[in-house]
C-alpha cells in the first residue's frame, strides 16, 4: 500500500520552486513536498527565514536549497529559474505563494496600497506563470499552483485589493491553464480561507475572529499543514494528471456559508 500511495502522490526525483516559501503556508508546502521526495528551492525575500527552513527541512530528511527572489521584479525571477536550473537540471513545479494585503475601509484605499498589492499578488503570479511555465513547456511539461484565497470567492470587508487580486489569480489561472495544456503543463489554484498567516494578521480582530469562526463551519482556523494534502494532488504527475484549471478550496466550509 505504500508504494501504491507513493506512485500516486510521489514526487520523487523532482525538483520544485516554491515562491513565497519563507513564509507560514509557503513554508508548510515546503515541508509537504519535500517529504513528498522532491528537491525544493524555498524562495522568498528574507533570507534568515529562508535558511531556517532549509535547515527544517534538512532535518525531516529532504533537500532544500534557499534562492532569494523579488517577485515584483521579472528579472528577479528570471534569475530564481536560471539559478534553479543550474543547481538541479530542470524545474517540474512551482507553486507561487507570495502575497502582501492592506486592510482599510474602501473609500480609504490608497493608491499606493492598492497597487502595491496587485503588483504582488497577482503581476508576481503572472510572471512566476510565464517565466517558469515556458521552461516547463520546452521540457516536456510540469504543473504550477497558484495561491489563491477564499476571498476570491466570498465578499469580506477591508481587503478589496486583495480579494480583487485573487479573484484575477484564479481566473488567470483557469485561462493560463487552457494556454498551456497542450504543451503538458497544468495550472491549478489552491484557495485557502482563513489560516494564521501574514496577510490575515492585518485584518483579523477580536470582533473579526469571531465573526469568521461563526461564518465556518469547522468552527476554527485551518492549520498551514492542511494545505499539503490538497498541494500534492494537484502537483502530482499521477493522482492529479487530468485536473488542470481548477480551484481547490480549503476554507472549513466557509464557501458554503455564502448565501
Amino acid at each position: 500500500m505504500a508504494d501504491y500511495l507513493e506512485k500516486l502522490f510521489g514526487l520523487s526525483g523532482q525538483v520544485a520552486v516554491v515562491i513565497g516559501g519563507t513564509g507560514v503556508l509557503g513554508g508548510a508546502l515546503c515541508d509537504g513536498i519535500a517529504q513528498a521526495g522532491a528537491r525544493v528551492v524555498v524562495a522568498g525575500n528574507s533570507e534568515k527565514r529562508g535558511q531556517a527552513r532549509v535547515e527544517h527541512i534538512k532535518k525531516l530528511g529532504g533537500v532544500a536549497t534557499f534562492s532569494p527572489v523579488d517577485v515584483s521584479n521579472r528579472e528577479s525571477l528570471e534569475t530564481l529559474l536560471t539559478t534553479t536550473i543550474s543547481q538541479f537540471g530542470r524545474v517540474d513545479m512551482l507553486v507561487n505563494c507570495a502575497g502582501v494585503n492592506s486592510a482599510s475601509p474602501y473609500l480609504e484605499v490608497t493608491d499606493e496600497d492598492w497597487q502595491r498589492v496587485i503588483d504582488i499578488n497577482l503581476r508576481g503570479t503572472h510572471w512566476g506563470c510565464q517565466v517558469f511555465g515556458a521552461h516547463m513547456a520546452a521540457s516536456g511539461g510540469g504543473a504550477i499552483l497558484n495561491i489563491a484565497s477564499v476571498t476570491a470567492d466570498v465578499p469580506l470587508s477591508r481587503v478589496f485589493a486583495y480579494s480583487a487580486s485573487k479573484a484575477a489569480v484564479v481566473n488567470l489561472t483557469q485561462n493560463i491553464a487552457r494556454e498551456l495544456a497542450p504543451h503538458k503543463v497544468r495550472v491549478n489554484a489552491l484557495c485557502p480561507g482563513f489560516f494564521p498567516a501574514e496577510q490575515n494578521r492585518t485584518i483579523l480582530d477580536a470582533a473579526r475572529t469571531a465573526a469568521i469562526m461563526s461564518q465556518t463551519p469547522m468552527a476554527r482556523f485551518g492549520e498551514p499543514e492542511e494545505l499539503i494534502g490538497p498541494a500534492l494532488l494537484l502537483l502530482s504527475k499521477k493522482a492529479g494528471s487530468f485536473i488542470t484549471g481548477a480551484a481547490y478550496y480549503v476554507d472549513g466550509g466557509f464557501t458554503a456559508m455564502r448565501f
